[in-house]
C-alpha cells in the first residue's frame, strides 16, 4: 500500500517534520514556498521546491499564489502521480506520537459512536470531554443548539479519518481568545461519526487517495480553505468521516489572533448558508469562492482527467 504524508512549510525541518520523515512505511512530501529555507533537506522524504512546482504546472502555481498553505495541493498531485492509496495531510507544528499512522481505520468496517442530529452540521469537539469549545468552521449560529443526546452504536466504513490533536486544538479565533485551552482529549470517546456533515481540518487527517480529485484546499478564502474543502468532499462524494483519538500534540506556531479572526470572517458569515445549500447541490459551494479560486480548482482537477 502506497502511503504519503503531505505538508507545506516555511520553516527549517521541525521536530514534527523530522518524526514524519523517519517513518519507514510512509513517504513524506514537503511542498516548499518562497519563504522556505533554500537549503531545505529531508533524510528520506521528498522536498518539492518552488521551481519544481512551477515547472510541473506554472498556470496552477500562479493561480494558487505563493506564501500560502494551499500550496500543499501540489503535494496531492505528486501523491496521485505516484499512485497513492492513502494520503495523510499534516501541519509542521503537529508532533506525531509513537502510534501515529499505525491505527488506520480507512476502508475498514468499524463500530463507532454514531451521533444523530437534526442540525445540518455536526461539531466533533462537542462530542468529547470539552463541551465549551468548538471546531473551527462550525457555524456560530448553531452553537447553542448542539445536542449529543441521540447516540447509537453503528458499523461504518471510514472514507476519511480525522485524528484529533492534544495541546492547542483546532478551534476558531473567537473560541481561542475566549478559552485559550490546553487540551487532553479523553480517548475513550473515540472513534465516532455522525449523520451530518462535519468540519474537519488539514492538519492531521487521512484520506483515501481516490477522493483527491474532489479534495482541494481553496485559495483566497483565508482560514476556510480546508474547512470548505471538507464541506465539499462530504457533500460531493457522500463520504463517511470518522473522528479518531489524538495522534499528535500541536505546539502551535505563533499566530496573531485578530488576523486569524479576520481570515475566518468569510466563514462566520457564510458557513451556515453553505451547509444548507450543499445538501441539495454540492457545487453550490463554488459560488461562494472568488473567481480565481474556482479557476485554480478547475486547473487542479484537470490532472485527474489525463
Amino acid at each position: 500500500m502506497n502511503k504519503f504524508i503531505i505538508t507545506t512549510t516555511i520553516n527549517a525541518p521541525t521536530e514534527a517534520i523530522n518524526k514524519f520523515d523517519s517513518m519507514s512505511d510512509w513517504t513524506l512530501i514537503v511542498i516548499g514556498d518562497l519563504k522556505t529555507p533554500k537549503d531545505y533537506k529531508l533524510s528520506n522524504g521528498i522536498y518539492i521546491s518552488p521551481d519544481e512546482q512551477a515547472r510541473y504546472d506554472r498556470q496552477l502555481s500562479d493561480a494558487i499564489g505563493w506564501n500560502c498553505i494551499q500550496r500543499r495541493n501540489f503535494g496531492f498531485l505528486w501523491a496521485h502521480d505516484m499512485n497513492a492509496d492513502i494520503v495523510a495531510v499534516v501541519d509542521d507544528d503537529n508532533i506525531p506520537n509513537e502510534t501515529w499512522g499505525t491505527e488506520l481505520l480507512l476502508t475498514k468496517k468499524i463500530e463507532v459512536d454514531f451521533y444523530k442530529t437534526t442540525l445540518p452540521v455536526f461539531d466533533a469537539i462537542g462530542a468529547t470531554n470539552y463541551k465549551n469549545i468548538w471546531h473551527r468552521g462550525f457555524p456560530l449560529q448553531l452553537l447553542s443548539k448542539r445536542d449529543y443526546s441521540n447516540v447509537i452504536k453503528k458499523i461504518v466504513i471510514a472514507d476519511i479519518q480525522a485524528d484529533f490533536w492534544n495541546g492547542d486544538p483546532d478551534i476558531d479565533a473567537i473560541c481561542r481568545m475566549e478559552h485559550m485551552p490546553e487540551c487532553s482529549f479523553d480517548e475513550k470517546v473515540f472513534p465516532f461519526s455522525s449523520n451530518a456533515i462535519a468540519p474537519f481540518n488539514s492538519q492531521n487527517t487521512f484520506l483515501k487517495a481516490d477522493l483527491l480529485d474532489d479534495y482541494f484546499l481553496f485559495p483566497y478564502i483565508g482560514r476556510m480553505d480546508d474547512i470548505w474543502a471538507s464541506y465539499y468532499i462530504q457533500a460531493k462524494r457522500k463520504c463517511n468521516v470518522v473522528f479518531n483519538k489524538p495522534s499528535v500534540y500541536q505546539k502551535r506556531n505563533p499566530h496573531d489572533l485578530i488576523k486569524d479572526m479576520q481570515q475566518e470572517y468569510l466563514g462566520y458569515e457564510n458557513n451556515l448558508k453553505i451547509i444548507t445549500e450543499i445538501r441539495e447541490n454540492p457545487d453550490a459551494l463554488l459560488k461562494y469562492l472568488p473567481e480565481r479560486s474556482r479557476f485554480a480548482f478547475n486547473l487542479y482537477k484537470k490532472h485527474f482527467n489525463l
